[in-house]
């Protein structure tokens, strides 16, 4: 599975003020690698494998993409 959608972002979440009314939404493009349930979930922003989960109540991904990142392990 693989697919491209508007996802919440924590990096963009975090750099809006809440004293301004402001409390962070921001979306960007991420491509869902793999939506095993809606808290297991992989998705890809600008190259780098991120954890994330689904809100079905929102209809929305929110992408872990600060410290949710996905090392990948090579074996030597």
């Amino acid at each position: 599975m693989s697919k491209t959608v508007q996802a919440n972002l924590r990096s963009l979440q975090e750099q809006t003020d809440p004293r301004s009314g402001d409390f962070g939404h921001r979306t960007a493009e991420a491509n869902i690698i793999s939506h095993e349930d809606n808290n297991n979930v992989v998705a890809e922003v600008q190259g780098v494998r991120c954890r994330a989960i689904f809100n079905p109540f929102v209809g929305q991904y929110f992408v872990d993409d600060v410290d949710g990142r996905i090392e990948e392990v090579t074996s030597q």
